[in-house]
Parts: structure tokens; sequence; C-alpha cells
């Protein structure tokens, strides 16, 4: 009987101390919301990038929505964003009246190509988000300046790769703005949804806890006589602007805790794996993965190649040969944004991205879920290996 290799819909299994941790909490946290645990998940999380000002919510794409507002966008102000990323790292900008500026890849990376931004800026332009793609720190060191000297905000996507590190940074810390992702298959999860931001400037990340939950401020006075944990007044943090209501519960927040204290050494478990799976293909050269194996610069939140074998068939045959015979789930990501009717619809034109289209086109991205036992790591290399094989001979 052959194996099989799900793609799922969860990276991670807990073990039974963590679940022993997390009941306690369902038995006697009260609050069950936006109380301790909510207060030690951002202090712990702000203690492992080295900065403040981070804010647990309900997902990364509510905390670009949080982002989208701190930035205040006027009517033709632009905002260059990856087309080859998540809709998440776009709609919010759109929806909160930028123009949309579709940039492209570096081929050999699959992240954001700097040289192509700098085509892009213009005058109008806002901001630049920069996507840790596939858990790959992108490397913009050589473009900071030259954004700042233009007033240009800086916001970085890091749903896919908490942990990452360029030139000792840790993603998340270098720009302006920063969301990160707790989802079911990223490298640490609080039960399936969760996000956190990170605002540099002091006075804007005050305006953070009111844009999250509706509005609220607590009153300063009589806080002795009356339970007003979040209660109070209602504020707008941002004229024109209407609050959110992004927050978090407690048993999330303590599963992020858990978690956290585990990322590094699942980050490395991942970066082994991948290392192990892409050296064992080396001798197929029409699989081209991106192999970064230094100073966590890769933290493979996804294990994706690019696949152009000399004959007639493509990556959809290796997808369907994968799945038929070996019983493995494969995916392909991500669809370029401008091919997208949403975004068609809402006017936002396609700009020239031919890297993104030619990866996309024939992208494919293998199973990578961090509890794969070592039998199924095996079961992956060798079914890879002789669906290749078989593949060249058609």
């Amino acid at each position: 009987m052959r194996n099989s290799i799900i793609w799922s819909g969860r990276s991670h299994n807990y073990t039974s101390k963590d679940i022993k941790y997390l009941t306690n909490v369902i038995k006697f946290a009260d609050p069950l919301t936006q109380g301790f645990y909510l207060k030690k998940f951002e202090n712990q999380f702000s203690k492992y990038i080295g900065k403040k000002n981070t804010f647990a919510v309900s997902s990364a794409a509510a905390a670009l929505e949080i982002i989208a507002l701190l930035l205040d966008l006027k009517k033709g102000d632009e905002v260059i964003i990856p087309a080859h990323t998540y809709c998440a790292s776009a709609i919010p900008f759109a929806r909160n009246g930028a123009k949309i500026v579709w940039s492209d890849i570096d081929f050999n990376t699959r992240v954001v190509d700097l040289a192509d931004i700098k085509k892009k800026i213009t005058k109008r332009t806002k901001a630049v988000v920069f996507v840790h793609l596939y858990g790959f720190a992108v490397n913009f060191n050589p473009i900071i300046s030259y954004l700042k000297n233009k007033k240009i905000k800086i916001i970085e996507d890091c749903a896919q790769a908490l942990g990452a590190e360029v030139n000792g940074k840790k993603v998340g810390t270098i720009g302006d703005f920063s969301c990160f992702s707790f989802h079911a298959q990223k490298n640490i999860t609080t039960l399936g949804e969760g996000g956190m931001v990170y605002v540099r400037d002091n006075f804007l990340s005050k305006k953070v806890k009111g844009l999250r939950h509706n509005g609220h401020t607590n009153f300063k006075k009589n806080r002795k006589y009356y339970w007003l944990p979040a209660m109070g007044n209602l504020d707008l943090d941002i004229k024109n602007k209407w609050p959110y209501k992004f927050t978090i519960s407690e048993i999330q927040c303590a599963a992020g805790i858990v978690m956290l204290k585990k990322l590094d050494q699942l980050n490395l478990t991942r970066i082994k794996r991948a290392k192990k799976i892409i050296q064992s293909l080396s001798d197929f050269n029409e699989l081209h993965f991106n192999s970064s194996f230094m100073k966590k610069r890769h933290v493979y939140h996804l294990l994706s190649a690019f696949y152009q074998p000399k004959n007639r068939v493509n990556r959809n045959n290796l997808i369907k040969l994968l799945y038929n015979k070996y019983g493995i789930q494969c995916a392909t990501q991500y669809y370029p944004l401008y091919r997208y009717s949403l975004f068609k619809k809402m006017g936002i034109k396609k700009n020239k991205c031919p890297n993104t289209d030619k990866f996309y086109d024939n992208m494919i991205s293998f199973p990578f879920h961090i509890w794969m036992k070592e039998k199924d790591v095996q079961y992956l290399i060798r079914s890879i290996k002789q669906a290749l094989i078989e593949l060249k001979k058609i």
C-alpha cells in the first residue's frame, strides 16, 4: 500500500505539556480576552524581535489594515506591492484608497526585485511593501537610504518569515511598520488565527489599541470603583477613519506564548529538512530551489521550486503524477494578484512583471509541514525522484 502526504490545514501538533498549560488557561483565565496573557504574549514577542510597540491582533491581515490606517492615505497616494504574494498583502491598502502599483520579483530569490521597485517609484509613492515570502528574508539594505530620503514608508510583511534574519537583524525590525501571522500553517500559530503588528513611531503606536478595539480608551478616573479593563471612552484615533474589532483571545495568546518558546528550534528543523531535500534532488537540473542555508536567511515556511523540464511536460504533469501515483498533494503559489478579477474590477492595472508570470506558471510547492516524520521526508524525496525520472521519459 502506498504512503500519502496530504497538504494539511495545520502545520503543528501540541505536546501533552502544551495541552495542560492551555487547559489551565481555559479553566482559570479571567477575562478571556484582553487580559494577562495578551500582555505577556506581546511582551515576550517584543523581547524576541528586540523591538517595543508590538500588538497582538486577530490576523496579519488585521495588522495590515491597521498599518493602512496609520499611513493616513490620501487620494492619489501610491503603494508599491509585489504581485507575487497572498492577496491580504494588498487588499488593506486598496480598501483605504491607495493606488496599487505591482512590483516584480527577483527570479532567483522569488521575493521583491529592488531594481524593479526603483523604476516604479514616483512622487506619489507613499509606501513600499516588502514581503518576506516562503520564509526568505528580503535584503533591502541597499534601498533603505534611498527610500528614506524620499520619505517613503517601509512596510515589512513577515507573515511567512518569523525568525528569519538579514545581516543579523530579524525581519520586521527594519521598516516603519511590520506584520506577522500566526495562521494555522505558519511557523508558529495561535490556534489557527492570529497576528502581530509592529509600529516604529512611538506616537503612532499609541493609536493601535484604539484601532484594534473599536476605538476604546479607558476612563482615567474612578477605576477603583468600576470594572473597566477594556471599556471606557470611544475616540477616533485618526480623523475620518473608523476603528476595527481585531482583538485576540487569551487562549490564543497563551498558545502563542507556548509556540514562541519553540520557534527557533522549529525553524532550525525546517532549515535542516529543506537542506536535506534540496541536496537529495540536486542531480535533477530541471528543479530549481531557493537554496539559502546561511545565518537564518531562509526559515522555509514553504518549500517551493521552479520546474523547467527540457521535454514537453510541465509542472501540472508533475503535480498530477505525485498525487495519482504517490499520494502526495502539492500546491501552486502565488497566483499573480493582477490576474485576479477582484483587483481588475477595482480598476487596478497590471504592471510589467515578467519574472512573476514566469515563476508562477512553472512553480510547484511541496508539502512541508513541521509535523512530518522522518519517514515522510524520506518518502517525499523518493517519490519526487521517481516522478522526475518518469517524466523525463515522456
